[in-house]
């Protein structure tokens, strides 16, 4: 029986294991995987590297349109590129990741680069997830599935400083709550859980048990499609 195509809407603030829960969802579940933190990385790598004032929203506007940012949809292996140049690396830089929620703010960043992921969605043939902060609410507010993955400012720290090997768990853990704040205050598409997303709080989780979890709700979904 060919299965509909389903699409899953993962948000939360960072630290939630929303990229490794997402990418293993969707490899697990045959789907394809958007990381739309990486196009928001992208444009701001883009802008750092081309001199944009990122304190400017209009010198930011005037040029969002400017890279092309193509997003590769496999889970075993995500790819971003802005003008064909590979940019994975780059984009997790503490530069790039300082000035991220600065850049995202502006409105027609967010305009199209909400544009560019709805056509990718759009196009994922055997359905995918799609992870972010405002999939459900603003991107894809018709997602089959909306997940909003929630966890203690203890448990992110810990984890993105495991991931940040040597960090510093207080220092990460305020600059955590620091881009929750600007997140979830910005004027357009904020940080939200959607009223009817599945909310999963993961502080006393092993990542393979939210996997776990969230393939359940896939599933279940589909079933009753």
């Amino acid at each position: 029986m060919e299965r509909a195509a389903v699409i899953v809407a993962i948000d939360g603030p960072s630290g939630t294991g929303k990229s490794s829960t997402s990418k293993a969802v969707a490899a697990q579940l045959g789907l394809s995987y958007l990381d739309t933190g990486a196009q928001y990385r992208a444009i701001t790598w883009w802008m750092v590297s081309n001199g944009i004032d990122i304190t400017d929203p209009s010198a930011i506007a005037a040029v969002a349109g400017k890279p092309e940012i193509v997003s590769g949809t496999d889970p075993e292996h995500p790819t971003i590129t802005v003008d064909g140049t590979d940019v994975g690396g780059p984009i997790r830089t503490q530069e790039v990741t300082s000035k991220v929620s600065a850049v995202s703010a502006v409105p027609e960043v967010r305009a199209l680069i909400t544009e560019l992921q709805r056509s990718i969605a759009g196009s994922a043939e055997k359905g995918i997830v799609v992870e972010g902060r405002d999939i459900g609410t603003t991107v894809l507010p018709g997602a089959d599935l909306k997940i909003f993955l929630t966890a203690s400012p203890e448990a992110r720290a810990a984890r993105r400083s495991g991931e940040l090997k040597g960090a510093d768990v207080n220092v990460t853990r305020e600059a955590l709550l620091k881009r929750d704040a600007a997140d979830s205050s910005r004027k357009t598409s904020p940080l939200a859980k959607a009223d009817d997303a599945v909310e999963v709080d993961t502080s006393e989780l092993t990542l393979q048990q939210v996997i776990e979890c969230v393939v359940t709700l896939v599933e279940e979904k589909r079933a009753g499609k």
